[in-house]
């Protein structure tokens, strides 16, 4: 899938109610921030990530979501693991989310200096995203799973 950057910029601090809501202190926090979206929190490393148990109570005033990442831990087959959050639109954790993968890639294609990465959102389900830098543009591929179809019907006017 062919989709828009969604880099994000940095804000100066860290707003309390993330700080909160995933148990976190500033000197926790490697980087922090926003894109038009979703608030972006890069954490020290992949443990942080996989273990946060967020208080999705005091998430509810985000704008839509974030993403928590970190660098992986060597030899995992993927470059960065992230989980996203969005309990203020009714998705406490999304499994393997397209839009986040947006931002993730810019961010650290910088950081690896590389254009081609992959990166892991660990939720509960679960997926691998390799993610190519285009410019202006984001590629994402990897295997998608079906969890609903049907038919819309419209009105005859």
């Amino acid at each position: 899938m062919d989709f828009p950057r969604e880099e994000a910029v940095p804000l100066t601090d860290t707003p309390v109610n993330i700080l909160e809501g995933f148990n976190l202190k500033a000197e926790d926090v490697i980087y922090c921030g926003k894109n038009r979206f979703d608030l972006l929190i890069v954490v020290a490393n992949e443990e942080r990530v996989l273990s946060l148990k967020p208080n999705f109570l005091k998430l509810m005033d985000l704008p839509r979501g974030v993403m928590v990442t970190s660098v992986a831990d060597p030899n995992k087959g993927y470059h960065f693991v992230s989980r996203f959050f969005a309990p203020a639109v009714g998705v406490n954790e999304d499994p393997v989310t397209g839009s986040a993968h947006c931002c993730l890639c810019p961010y650290w294609s910088k950081i690896f200096n590389k254009t081609e990465l992959i990166g892991y959102q660990a939720s509960k389900r679960g997926g691998q995203v390799k993610v190519i830098l285009n410019d202006k543009r984001v590629l994402l591929l990897g295997q998608a799973l079906t969890t609903i179809r049907g038919k819309i019907q419209l009105p005859n006017y």
